[in-house]
């Protein structure tokens, strides 16, 4: 039975990058209301070239149909703490993989979300693998730490976003859920917030999983 699993981390007041202060309140205004205040790369998140200085293109300038597509999960959750996800990593996937569709990184990351490890020690996109999505014109790169770099090295950060960016593809950072996937290619949809000249935004991002079905035929059903 197709399903559709949320990899949106919740944004969550007091978490890294986000303030919610309440505004309205029903008792005495009438309705309740909430004043957001988010860091642009906060949570499940997509980055524009801008992030990066690696084009002109910002966020609500990216069409959506690079925003849904088939992707490939790769499970590479062997990669440990601090080190880095090789084309070799991948697996079959590196074969089966097409040029247009997407990939999931599958690192479990995820449940260290709460820690100082979440940041500090992700394993990272090399930049090898890097260099391989964009001449396979990967559409999507999907990843569980808040990062596709080690964000204490600025020259990794910078080098490693630069190659993908440039080439066009969509990087998503601080998904979860990964670990929900039954099946090893899915529908997935990633739509940020339409932030005018943005660097970036906040994402709500989905896996149609068909579990053997198409999942084309289940987005449609």
């Amino acid at each position: 039975m197709p399903r559709i699993i949320d990899l949106t981390m919740p944004l969550a007041d007091g978490a890294r990058g986000v303030e919610i202060e309440p505004t309205c309140r029903f008792d005495r205004d009438g309705w309740n209301a909430s004043t957001l205040h988010l860091y642009s790369h906060c949570g499940t998140h997509m980055d524009s070239p801008k992030h990066v200085e690696a084009g002109e293109t910002t966020i609500d300038e990216i069409p959506p149909e690079r925003c849904i597509g088939p992707a490939w999960v790769a499970d590479v959750s062997g990669v440990g703490s601090r080190d880095l996800i090789t084309v070799a990593s991948l697996g079959d996937v590196a074969e089966r993989l097409a040029p247009g569709e997407s990939l999931l990184l599958k690192t479990l990351w995820s449940r260290f979300a709460a820690e100082p490890k979440y940041r500090d020690a992700l394993p990272r996109v090399s930049l090898a693998l890097a260099e391989w999505c964009a001449a396979k014109r990967v559409k999507m790169l999907g990843v569980e730490p808040p990062s596709v770099a080690d964000v204490r090295d600025r020259d990794e950060v910078r080098a490693v976003h630069q190659v993908l960016l440039r080439a066009g593809v969509v990087v998503i950072e601080g998904l979860t859920n990964l670990d929900r996937l039954r099946a090893r290619k899915v529908i997935l949809i990633a739509l940020p917030l339409k932030v005018r000249r943005g660097d970036g935004a906040p994402a709500r991002v989905l896996a149609i999983d068909g579990d053997g079905a198409d999942p084309w035929r289940a987005l449609l059903a």
